[in-house]
């Protein structure tokens, strides 16, 4: 008589979906390459990245602190990596992942994903969406010219200037 193989049955639900996109798309090594390793760390900003995209597509909302708990009870070394585990997933290493995407640059990063994105599902493009959404402000603000600084350490992320606005008020400065 043969015997049965002992076997672990898991619920990965779309997860294993969801992974399997971020593997072919190349996301773990385009951001770890765009970002640069960190020292000493057992996982890696591009691996934080797909925990926090899994966890974010499992229609979950806690508290950072909680977020190793959502892996609790799923097979992460076979969705994220081996030697991953829900404990190398806390709130430290998730806002460290978050600091290292910012201070690399967000906009530039996701175009490199895009592209990568792009590379890994060569489908034909009928047509683009590129959303040109302002919104108009009231009050006294700034020029928000180039380089022009709140504190004088860094340049302001959002610029208020006057331009073409949709909503047909010329008079109010948009961003």
């Amino acid at each position: 008589m043969e015997t049965t193989p002992n076997l672990q049955v898991y619920d990965l639900g779309h997860l294993g979906l969801v992974a399997s996109i971020v593997d072919q798309i190349g996301l773990v090594q385009t951001v770890d390459q765009f970002v640069g390793p960190r020292p000493g760390e057992k996982v890696s900003t591009g691996m934080a990245l797909k925990a926090a995209i899994l966890n974010a597509l499992g229609f979950v909302t806690s508290p950072l602190y909680l977020f190793g708990h959502f892996f609790q009870g799923k097979p992460t070394e076979l969705l994220l990596g081996p030697g991953i585990t829900p404990e190398l997933l806390n709130d430290d290493r998730m806002g460290r992942m978050l600091d290292s995407l910012y201070a690399a640059g967000v906009t530039e990063l996701f175009v490199e994903v895009a592209k990568s994105a792009r590379r890994a599902f060569p489908f034909p493009v009928r047509a683009l969406h590129v959303d040109s959404t302002s919104f108009h402000v009231h009050g006294a603000y700034g020029s928000g010219e180039e380089g022009q600084t709140d504190t004088g350490d860094e340049p302001l992320v959002i610029r208020l200037t006057h331009g073409y606005s949709r909503d047909h008020r010329p008079d109010l400065k948009q961003w």
